[in-house]
């Protein structure tokens, strides 16, 4: 079994849908493979967290009686002709208010500074995932020397590693994450009390986009020596700016 078949099956997987052989096809995959191990403890996560009761909102109080105030008597009388004689339309007009009020949820609770960058939702989706599941780090450390060791024969490329503690934004460690379809460097960071995580992987096509912000969290990406750096924070923006900055003249010092 390949990447690309486990990642058709991961969902039933997940569901124990799978017979027994697929099951131990799938489980001898993910002892051998990295990249699939993470995306199955990521989609794990997200799926315990869409099963918890935060994400769950009840109606505002009144809002029935507002919706009902609001039909016309003309469109009332259709309605109730529709729901008198027509058990099948009955359904159908159900679903289609359902839909409707769906829509205007999900209009009402995504910020208007959302973007559609995919990316970048997934780089906020990593760090939330990072808070959640309290895995910040694999390696902690507030060394670099101990902390860029740590990633030798684990990547397929040599992150640089910066500690920016004298200028306030002390490293506390690293992990390996997963973005834009592969394995990448999260080295993580902290401001006070906010964590930073700063993703690299190497890209020779990594258009860089303005610093934007996506559920409250400031994203700043940048593109050197054929590298992309993101990095993501609740920090505030000109002060994730300001870390940004630090890294990019400190990474520029370091190369040869």
């Amino acid at each position: 079994m390949d990447c690309s078949q486990l990642r058709t099956l991961l969902d039933a997987y997940l569901d124990t849908e799978v017979d027994l052989m697929t099951s131990l096809d799938i489980e001898k995959h993910l002892a051998e493979c990295p990249a699939c191990t993470l995306r199955l403890q990521n989609r794990r996560v997200i799926k315990e967290a869409s099963q918890g009761d935060s994400l769950y909102m009840r109606a505002p109080a009144g809002l029935e009686d507002r919706i009902r105030a609001s039909i016309k008597p003309a469109d009332k009388l259709v309605w109730s002709n529709m729901l008198r004689y027509s058990v099948p339309l009955n359904r159908v007009a159900a679903l289609l208010i359902g839909v409707i009020l769906t829509a205007g949820l999900f209009h009402f609770i995504v910020p208007a500074n959302s973007t559609s960058d995919s990316l970048a939702q997934e780089v906020v989706d990593s760090h939330i995932r990072s808070l959640m599941v309290d895995h910040l780090s694999d390696v902690i450390s507030t060394d670099q020397h101990t902390v860029k060791p740590w990633f030798d024969g684990k990547l397929d490329f040599a992150p640089v590693v910066i500690n920016l503690a004298d200028q306030g934004y002390p490293l506390i460690g690293g992990r390996i994450d997963y973005l834009d379809n592969r394995p990448v460097t999260a080295l993580v960071y902290q401001k006070d009390k906010h964590i930073i995580n700063l993703f690299i992987w190497p890209s020779t096509e990594a258009p860089e986009t303005a610093p934007t912000s996506i559920q409250g969290y400031h994203l700043i990406n940048w593109t050197a020596a054929n590298t992309t750096y993101w990095a993501v924070s609740d920090l505030e923006a000109s002060e994730l700016q300001t870390f940004a900055q630090l890294i990019q003249q400190s990474v520029a010092a370091a190369q040869p």
